[in-house]
């Protein structure tokens, strides 16, 4: 884990772990039965920017280290605080066993309504009757479309019980909306124009402005490689990603009319697929577009457009569109309490990569 601290200080940063259940919330294990070492930490590992416009102090820490080994399988949750305990980010991760075999696969959608936009993924577990003695109720399952928990199905019941395998062939409680191939832009060279990215300014720090992105929900499905939202840090003008690359004001301009009562935002792993102040964009009527200037250090980047009403869950497609043909890596996590046992393990992860031609 790494992440900076833009006021280039080197202030004291915590972290702490903690044992979680298949649907997230706290284990009733204790800290102790999970963790060899220490619950929570001081971040040790830190290094100052080196010749950026924005300053910034480089913070990391590598699991397992020599204050926490963690013991047991299952979900994790990360909480990073300040010295004043005040939390600043989470962060969800998954260690598991390889105690099952998980197939996965990922086809078009069934149901006549919907199936130019959705995807269903069907799986099959396959375990050891020894270990595993009731799989109806000790077995928990999770799918997730390109690492987005918002979005998450859990909790399927298996529709058959073969011999030593466990089959969920639903139709349409595991079906995802396909959505659409990721925006993206590439600034490891800060200081140049792209494809992407119009110009460059260079001011106080640098400023990409990218070119203005049209609304896709009307638009056929067009093929074009993407990493499913996630994001890289890199830049080819010094040799220490960590530290030498810059942060830039990236300009985001989406041209469509006001969407009536919805909030639209930036999305992508860049943001851990959360909706924020930061990433929301705000309506010019003298443009007729939505815009937002996001801070990001010097990397390659997938985003999207999304909206949120409310309570509503967030719309991933409304603006992007929905086909079936969009290529989405979709994973199945296992999870097992076993009979007296007092928290959830994680025993097995299996994964499919759905083809844009099938």
């Amino acid at each position: 884990m790494s992440f900076d601290d833009l006021n280039a200080t080197e202030d004291e940063f915590w972290y702490k772990i903690e044992h979680m259940t298949y649907d997230w919330k706290p284990s009733a294990i204790f800290s102790n039965e999970y963790i060899e070492g220490f619950q929570e930490n001081v971040i040790t590992s830190i290094e100052q920017s080196f010749n950026t416009l924005q300053n910034y102090t480089h913070y990391k820490v590598q699991f397992p280290n020599r204050n926490t080994r963690i013991l047991k399988s299952g979900n994790y949750l990360l909480t990073v605080k300040n010295a004043d305990s005040k939390v600043l980010f989470t962060r969800k991760f998954v260690l598991y066993e390889n105690r099952v075999i998980v197939g996965v696969n990922a086809i078009r959608g069934r149901n006549t309504h919907t199936n130019d936009q959705k995807q269903t993924v069907q799986f099959t577990v396959n375990y050891n009757p020894n270990s595993i003695r009731n799989p109806g109720v000790e077995l928990k399952t999770t799918i997730l479309q390109n690492d987005i928990w918002e979005t998450a199905i859990s909790d399927l019941k298996p529709q058959f019980f073969r011999a030593n395998q466990l089959v969920y062939k639903y139709l349409e409680k595991s079906s995802f909306w396909g959505g659409n191939e990721y925006l993206n832009f590439d600034n490891k060279q800060i200081r140049n124009s792209t494809i992407q990215i119009a110009h460059v300014e260079k001011k106080d720090i640098y400023n990409s402005y990218l070119y203005p992105q049209e609304r896709r929900s009307f638009k056929p499905y067009t093929y074009f490689p993407d990493i499913n939202g996630q994001f890289l840090i890199r830049t080819i003008e010094a040799e220490n990603n960590d530290t030498e690359a810059d942060y830039s004001l990236i300009h985001f301009t989406l041209n469509t009319n006001k969407i009536a009562n919805k909030a639209v935002y930036v999305f992508g792993a860049f943001n851990n697929f959360e909706l924020s102040d930061e990433n929301k964009m705000s309506y010019n009527k003298n443009s007729n577009s939505y815009e937002a200037s996001i801070l990001l250090k010097q990397g390659f980047y997938n985003y999207t457009f999304v909206t949120k009403e409310n309570n509503k869950p967030t719309n991933l497609h409304e603006i992007n569109g929905s086909h079936f043909e969009t290529e989405n890596e979709y994973k199945v996590i296992v999870y097992q309490k076993a009979f007296g046992e007092n928290y959830y393990r994680a025993i097995g992860v299996g994964s499919k990569t759905i083809n844009p031609q099938q």
